[in-house]
């Protein structure tokens, strides 16, 4: 954090502290006009604007016994970017961001969800706000949704030209199932998205149900799962076939229903993507089996499953190359392509990158094609080591693959796709 940012937050603080305590004094009665023009207020948008310029896709808000940390995740860790706040605060922000996210101020014993348009230089940022009570207070995480305020196409989801040609295909089948795997934050939406902004919205009834509807797209019918009306994936996924649909997008496969509704509107002649957690391309066909897929349905519907990880990219500011030492960790992880004189390329940390070496995030990827020979391996209920083996025999580059080969052309680190995949090198 900058020393102008950081005297900038610590003036607010002490501003806040002194309406506090002038408050105390006269005997605060939740005077909410008053509450509008606070310090606080100031606070909480200069904490928004700060996780907005960093480029955060959440800030953490956690009381401990004497005072409050403030943390950004960017590029997929967290960071302490301000000094901790005193704790004399913590009840204020909590209660400004439930007012913005039109929460109830007066619960503090129970989990909330909230929702903010936040106005930031002329434009609106979505914002989840998740509360949840804890021993020391409320913890809080504001989750930024649309800070790019675009769709990322196909051509900017750093595909190798085999999985972009393979991605290409999977999108333009007639009918079929197209999942989207891996963990929480690794940009399964964001690919999905993608995939809606390649196909033509005037000739296609395209219906999406999502929760939360991250990106608005026009032209795309976009329904946003609702629990208290009961509105579920399983009960939106059964009307939405009602709507004549050509191309359905389903946010993601949590239960048995969904999954059972989204295999049967795969095979009446939809085109449906979704997503699903799950380690690789492999282990998702054994997910879904395990929640209750029947493996003949799964082997006629499934068309195609794409598999991946976000790593952080080298920051463009401190890039260096260096020669990889023989018997060194990383001559060992690149395995046959390890060559004599071979360069890769890291980080040596500036202000730019927050003394990381990295800036911004980049896909690896492991895209399956399901081909006949594929189908009758599920359908017969083959082992997972001989389904993978026919994986690769069909084509398919692991993500292993994938990011070794962005790691050689300098766009990551061996060292970050050991930690994503691995743990470690």
């Amino acid at each position: 954090m900058q020393d102008g940012r950081e005297e900038q937050i610590t003036s607010l603080v002490n501003k806040a502290l002194q309406s506090i305590r002038q408050q105390e004094r006269v005997g605060y009665a939740g005077n909410s006009q008053r509450m509008e023009h606070a310090p606080v207020v100031a606070l909480v948008n200069q904490l928004l604007d700060d996780a907005i310029e960093a480029g955060a896709s959440d800030i953490h808000l956690e009381p401990a016994d004497m005072s409050v940390r403030i943390r950004f995740r960017i590029d997929g860790g967290l960071y302490e970017m301000h000094e901790p706040l005193p704790l004399q605060v913590h009840a204020f922000l909590v209660s400004r961001i439930k007012i913005m996210g039109k929460m109830d101020i007066t619960e503090r014993r129970l989990p909330q969800d909230g929702r903010i348009l936040y106005p930031y230089r002329g434009q609106n940022i979505d914002i989840r706000v998740s509360t949840m009570p804890i021993i020391d207070g409320e913890n809080v995480v504001l989750r930024l949704l649309n800070i790019s305020h675009r769709f990322l196409d196909a051509g900017e989801l750093a595909f190798s030209k085999a999985n972009a040609e393979f991605f290409h295909s999977l999108c333009y089948k007639p009918n079929g199932l197209l999942l989207v795997t891996g963990p929480v934050n690794s940009g399964k939406t964001t690919c999905l998205y993608a995939a809606l902004h390649e196909l033509d919205s005037k000739t296609k009834n395209i219906v999406t149900i999502e929760d939360p509807v991250e990106y608005r797209m026009q032209g795309i019918n976009q329904i946003q799962v609702n629990t208290k009306v009961d509105l579920t994936f399983s009960i939106g996924l059964r009307s939405i076939l009602r709507l004549d649909p050509d191309i359905i997008m389903v946010g993601e496969i949590r239960d048995e229903e969904t999954a059972d509704i989204a295999v049967r509107a795969a095979l009446t002649g939809h085109l449906l993507f979704t997503t699903l957690h799950a380690g690789d391309s492999i282990h998702a066909i054994f997910r879904l089996i395990d929640m209750g897929v029947v493996p003949y349905l799964l082997s006629a519907s499934l068309t195609g499953i794409i598999a991946q990880r976000l790593v952080r990219c080298i920051c463009p500011d401190c890039v260096e190359s260096y020669c990889v030492e023989k018997n060194s960790c990383e001559a060992s992880f690149l395995g046959d392509m390890y060559m004599e004189g071979v360069m890769l390329y890291r980080g040596k940390g500036c202000s730019t990158c927050h003394y990381t070496g990295y800036q911004g995030r980049i896909a690896i990827h492991e895209i399956l094609v399901i081909n006949n020979v594929l189908r009758q391996a599920i359908l017969e209920q083959k082992t997972m080591e001989e389904l993978e083996m026919l994986a690769y025999s069909a084509g398919m580059i692991s993500m292993r693959q994938d990011g070794v080969a962005k790691a050689l052309a300098g766009k990551t680190t061996l060292e970050e796709i050991g930690r994503v995949l691995y743990g470690e090198i």
